[in-house]
């Protein structure tokens, strides 16, 4: 039986607090550019359309889409979507990301710094805000049992070294090195080393699938 006197449970709650909002924080920033990008695309196809002399009506003619849609969509009234889109870029001659502005592809190399939060060691692996977040983080054993947290979004944890303690909705299990647990983070969850700190990849999003587990049982 592990020991339940070592950690407070306070200071365990503010570590899984502030690694929640950490992931939060680069969703809703996500969020936020996304918007932006979508809110360029219509003066962008105005911009197109004018510079090559072309009327709404024979662009609703060229790409099916009828002349309010449009006009809507040039006006940024109308949310673009990638249906609309593609016989948009067809009939403009251009590559779909130049709708949509998509960014010159520069270094792909990331140069991660650790950030410390309270006991636990988190180092981001991704640069970009928002969808998809990559984490490698070492945790240590906590011996008092912290309070489940939960929020919106997807996690997926790799074990590298030691092993992982995973509370989820009520079950407990140990994951070994090599070993992955896939979950829905709106359930009720926490974790920790198991007999000391353990070493895991976290990728975690908006997006993924249901509860996917691969690991023992935790033996009292």
């Amino acid at each position: 039986m592990i020991s339940t006197s070592r950690v407070s449970m306070p200071r365990a709650c503010a570590t899984a607090s502030r690694f929640d909002k950490l992931l939060c924080r680069s969703c809703n920033e996500g969020m936020e550019s996304t918007e932006g990008v979508l809110a360029e695309v219509g003066p962008r196809l105005r911009r197109l359309r004018q510079e090559r002399s072309v009327t709404l009506t024979a662009l609703a003619e060229a790409t099916g889409i009828s002349v309010s849609t449009l006009s809507r969509l040039e006006s940024g009234k109308r949310r673009p979507s990638l249906e609309l889109l593609l016989p948009l870029a067809k009939a403009h001659q251009v590559p779909l990301d130049e709708l949509v502005g998509a960014p010159e592809v520069g270094d792909p190399r990331i140069r991660p710094r650790p950030q410390r939060m309270h006991d636990m060691t988190v180092l981001p692996l991704t640069r970009r805000p928002g969808g998809m977040q990559a984490f490698k983080m070492i945790v240590p054993e906590r011996r008092r049992t912290p309070e489940p947290q939960s929020h919106e979004g997807y996690d997926w944890l790799y074990v590298l070294n030691g092993r992982l303690r995973l509370h989820l909705a009520g079950r407990e299990l140990v994951l070994e090195p090599g070993e992955a647990a896939e979950f829905d983070t709106r359930l009720p969850h926490w974790f920790s080393g198991a007999g000391g700190p353990v070493e895991i990849l976290s990728l975690f999003g908006p997006q993924g699938e249901r509860l996917h587990l691969r690991a023992r049982p935790r033996r009292s």
